[in-house]
């Protein structure tokens, strides 16, 4: 990709950035939410037009018009944001737009046994039959991946390919990658784990603010240039200080049966308890009931069995308002559709949960003078990047509108916080604000419930963690004693004694 330029309006997305993979190279592309990445990917899959710049394959220069035409030329995607449709069946997902073997008919049958052989052999589960509006986010992911390898494509573009595996799964992931690129298949690699990176690829180009600012060999580079790169600034890991003693149990848990989407039971008498300015960490593989938890918790999904209280009040199956109102926060996983109304402004989103409320409202009617004062503040304080209020949510990058839900959430001072994957698909810069707020959090004795599969944020930030396998608690052990060994084991239904 040559000299490549992209406008929206008032913004410059891609600013004459130029990038190279050669045949059997691993490419990692790496920079801040918002910095061009994904746009730059979305033109070489025909999704976006460049105003400037080329594109050559194999020396010849294209023009790539269409996903279809990226396809014909051998390029697969898998998106950030999921393409896929929710009412078909994985099977049926995966054929979109390829021809029947049979005609005008399509043969499902041997989509779902190709689906199966690359699904075992990539150590990926996705049940061909299943649903897509039953799967979770990490599910679709997968689902993805498996679409992009089930078209053979020659130059494959993976975003956050192992965000829903255990860490020996990523490592026999990064392990394919590798015979892949031996046998003469590109790969461009879009991660926020360094040390995926450092381990996978052959060099790192990296975007910040639209431009190219450098493209290094793996070999002679390290994790905190890669980061000092991106981000145009030293960064640093935050963990919480240890504490011994901690305050009264403010979130409790009790043999918590829970039905899924398939239908089948997804939490099977899960027990668990969080203290007042303790984070507990809930480690597992995407699809084992951390979804359906943080839902039960938070009244958007019902209670089979079981009991949950906050603060000794029970709220087992109560209206989520009632539960907002007994005090819990809740960041959901799907922070677009789940966690704000896209098609919002910024200080809509921002009073969703208090707008009847004083300052906000005074019998019935919206103050706006006290509800534009206060969306500034938030704005400014938690470094919302917006041009004004009146910006529609969904238009802000993913980094901006988990900022937003923070600044909304911790400022309402909750006696329980329940973060589900608050920094999937962020940048670092992204990322280490997430992580201060949470560990803020807990400084102000919030509970703080921390759901995530990136095992080093975990065991960072969680005094305690709880590892789920197949709607289980496999075991709730202190930080201390955790490792990327033993987590992974018991995330992938290891017995203790196995550990």
């Amino acid at each position: 990709m040559r000299d490549i330029t992209k406008r929206f309006p008032g913004v410059l997305s891609n600013d004459n950035v130029s990038i190279r993979v050669e045949s059997g190279e691993i490419l990692a592309l790496l920079g801040e939410n918002g910095a061009g990445k994904t746009t730059l990917m979305n033109i070489l899959y025909g999704l976006y037009q460049p105003e400037e710049g080329d594109i050559l394959i194999n020396g010849e220069s294209v023009k790539i018009n269409s996903p279809r035409y990226a396809i014909d030329l051998g390029i697969g995607m898998v998106h950030q944001h999921f393409m896929l449709v929710p009412t078909l069946t994985v099977s049926e997902n995966v054929a979109l737009g390829l021809e029947g073997g049979r005609g005008p008919f399509l043969d499902l049958k041997s989509v779902a046994a190709r689906i199966r052989e690359i699904s075992s052999t990539y150590g990926l589960a996705v049940n061909p039959e299943a649903y897509v509006w039953q799967l979770s986010v990490g599910e679709q992911q997968r689902v993805e991946i498996v679409k992009a390898l089930y078209r053979g494509a020659s130059l494959l573009i993976l975003d956050e390919p192992t965000a829903v595996l255990t860490p020996q799964e990523a490592q026999e992931l990064i392990g394919l990658l590798r015979k892949m690129a031996e046998q003469g298949r590109s790969i461009i690699i879009i991660s926020h784990k360094l040390s995926e990176v450092m381990a996978v690829s052959d060099r790192v180009s990296v975007l910040r603010d639209g431009k190219h600012v450098a493209t290094v060999n793996t070999s002679n580079t390290c994790p905190e240039e890669l980061a000092r790169l991106m981000v145009g600034r030293e960064t640093s890991v935050l963990s919480r200080e240890s504490r011994t003693c901690f305050g009264d149990t403010v979130l409790e848990v009790r043999d918590l049966t829970v039905t899924g989407d398939k239908g089948t039971p997804a939490l099977k008498g899960v027990s668990l308890g969080v203290q007042s300015g303790e984070i507990l960490g809930i480690a597992g593989v995407s699809g084992n009931g951390q979804k359906e938890l943080a839902e039960a918790i938070s009244g958007l999904r019902r209670v089979d069995r079981g009991q949950i209280k906050l603060k000794e009040q029970e709220i087992t199956n109560l209206h989520p308002k009632r539960i907002i109102q007994q005090g819990l926060g809740y960041i959901p996983e799907d922070r677009l559709h789940v966690g704000t109304i896209g098609s919002f402004y910024i200080w809509e989103n921002l009073i969703l949960k208090d707008h009847h409320q004083t300052p906000y409202a005074k019998r019935f009617f919206l103050q706006n003078k006290a509800i534009r004062s206060r969306s500034s503040e938030l704005v400014a304080s938690y470094g919302v990047k917006t041009p004004n209020l009146e910006t529609s949510t969904g238009r802000l990058s993913g980094g901006n509108i988990q900022r937003l839900i923070l600044a909304r959430e911790i400022t309402r001072k909750p006696l329980v916080l329940v973060a589900a994957y608050p920094t999937r698909g962020l940048d670092i810069g992204a990322t280490e604000y997430v992580h201060s707020m949470l560990l803020k959090a807990r400084e102000q004795g919030m509970g703080v419930i921390l759901i995530s599969e990136d095992l080093e944020e975990v065991t960072n930030l969680s005094d305690r963690i709880a590892v789920f396998f197949e709607g289980q608690v496999m075991k709730i052990l202190p930080s201390e004693e955790a490792n990327e060994n033993n987590l992974g084991m018991l995330m992938a239904g290891m017995d203790e004694a196995a550990c």
